[in-house]
């Protein structure tokens, strides 16, 4: 059954603190075939748990898209979108979730009539890094998934591209996406809400921290609280910044004081496989990375993550992923 855009009707508190609340926001999510349903979703949790927690409907929000109607997203969720006119119905906000609706940058006019009355515009994951593509030299600092930002330095030259969650350039944000929504949604209506009102309803999510906009994005592996061994930290931050020239274990082991069997030893209790095999793997996920998002030829790739040619790097695609790059790529 589709998800019909909503503000349930909720029982005000009381008259008096109805007409002392603050002023009411709207907000746009724009989505498209294929959206991101997760990111949709979060937007819309933050929203419809604050108006709950406030016991009034301060955040109002509907889904909009230049093809109005039905939308099924990339894992089947369907929202039925109202239709985008220009320099009509312009909300406070405009969030653009991610997925294929977020590469197709058809919500570009939204966002600059937004940006020329000065309103409040958020670019979550595959919509903030069609931006920063497109925008060859921002005015400030911008930001995406980690997992795009890959190609996106492989492909050009972005220098104030940085790791945070989010960024705010020209009045524009960028941010993540993914399982930071939440936490983007609520910096968004945290200036219309007392601190213990977004504490609270960080609270009702069940989010156990409330990160900074600026925080950086978990996307090392060697940031994993389970390597609380400092050696075995510190070989997998080698790995992770050598793909393209990769070290053999026993120049992997000199450069973490250890010696080759034990770092063997410490890799098969953490991991359950030998370093070599986990190294492997690190630069096939940036490989299958840049196959989809990225136009670079295999043995360009191939140089880029340390594959002796595009044969081998054929191969360890084929066997981790079961597809081959050709496959893989063909299915963006």
């Amino acid at each position: 059954m589709p998800i019909k855009a909503s503000t349930p009707a909720l029982p005000v508190k009381d008259k008096a603190a109805t007409e002392n609340s603050l002023v009411r926001r709207s907000i746009e999510i724009y989505v498209g075939r294929g959206f991101c349903e997760f990111e949709t979703a979060a937007i819309a949790q933050v929203l419809s748990c604050a108006n709950e927690m406030l016991g009034e409907v301060m955040f109002s929000w509907r889904y909009v898209s230049e093809t109005p109607g039905l939308l099924t997203g990339k894992c089947g969720m369907i929202v039925r979108a109202e239709p985008v006119v220009q320099d009509h119905e312009l909300a406070d906000m405009l969030f653009v979730v991610g997925g294929r609706s977020g590469r197709e940058a058809a919500w570009l006019p939204r966002l600059h009539q937004m940006r020329r009355l000065g309103r409040s515009v958020a670019l979550l994951s595959d919509a903030a890094t069609a931006y920063i593509a497109r925008t060859k030299s921002p005015v400030g600092k911008v930001t995406t998934h980690w997992h795009d930002a890959l190609s996106l330095k492989e492909t050009g030259h972005h220098p104030k591209l940085t790791n945070s969650l989010s960024e705010i350039s020209a009045g524009i944000t960028t941010a993540a996406g993914s399982g930071a929504t939440m936490e983007l949604m609520i910096a968004h209506i945290a200036p219309y809400l007392s601190t213990a009102d977004a504490a609270e309803l960080g609270n009702r999510l069940m989010l156990h921290v409330l990160r900074s906009p600026q925080s950086e994005q978990p996307n090392d592996i060697a940031l994993m609280p389970a390597l609380s061994d400092g050696r075995l930290k510190r070989a997998v931050e080698i790995m992770e910044g050598s793909l393209d020239q990769p070290l053999n274990v026993y120049e992997l082991a000199q450069e973490v004081c250890v010696s080759t069997r034990h770092l063997e030893r410490i890799f098969k209790e953490v991991f359950d496989q030998t370093p070599a095999r986990f190294y492997k793997q690190l630069r096939t996920k940036k490989a299958r990375a840049l196959i989809e998002e990225t136009q670079l030829s295999m043995v360009e790739i191939a140089v880029a993550t340390g594959f002796s040619s595009s044969s081998s790097l054929n191969e360890a695609i084929k066997k981790q992923y079961g597809a081959s790059p050709k496959k893989i790529r063909s299915k963006r």
